[in-house]
């Protein structure tokens, strides 16, 4: 499990820091905007290396003044986009693996000039955030990337309060892959 991690981990810093070369799932700009996404106050920085499963942050129920927790935060898009959904009453705790992919979350905010996200480093088996502080948590395609799952839903359920709510984007197998089909390559697909 710890080798698919750090795998993942790899893939995803890559993205961080060559956005524009070959990945083994779909990047940036047009990728984001063919899922519906609306791009035109989010950072470049941002934009350029999202990497997700569809436009969460803009189809989750986000209360104005509400906690939201982007779990698997990348680049930062989702976050930028659950930050201004909230309000500056409301706050987003955005949590990544990936030293890379923060270091343009963190830019992108700054260029955004939010003051409502908080960025943190941390595995989503270990989600750095209080019990029940959370009243919506948005996922954006990191369960079919971690084997750990059931911690992960552990997690969630231990961060988001009681009432709250959890909207998670997947991709899912229809039917197990072939021996010969289980690569790197094909956990992204």
């Amino acid at each position: 499990m710890q080798r698919v991690k750090e795998e993942v981990k790899v893939a995803y810093s890559a993205v961080a820091q060559r956005p524009t070369g070959v990945h083994p799932f779909p990047v940036g700009r047009q990728f984001a905007e063919s899922l519906g996404y609306v791009l035109a106050d989010v950072p470049d920085i941002c934009v350029d290396a999202f990497v997700g499963i569809s436009n969460i942050s803009m189809t989750a129920v986000i209360p104005v003044g509400s906690t939201v927790l982007d779990l698997g935060c990348g680049s930062g898009l989702d976050s930028i986009i659950a930050a201004r959904r909230t309000g500056d009453c409301g706050r987003v705790i955005s949590v990544d693996f990936s030293d890379e992919m923060l270091y343009r979350a963190r830019a992108g905010v700054a260029q955004a000039a939010i003051s409502n996200i908080d960025l943190r480093q941390g595995d989503a088996e270990r989600i750095p955030a209080e019990d029940a502080s959370v009243d919506v948590a948005i996922v954006n395609g990191i369960f079919n990337l971690n084997p750990n799952r059931d911690v992960i839903f552990r997690e969630l359920a231990r961060v988001v309060r009681r009432g709250g709510s959890t909207y998670s984007a997947e991709l899912i197998l229809t039917k197990p892959l072939a021996a010969e089909q289980q690569t790197t390559a094909n956990w992204f697909a």
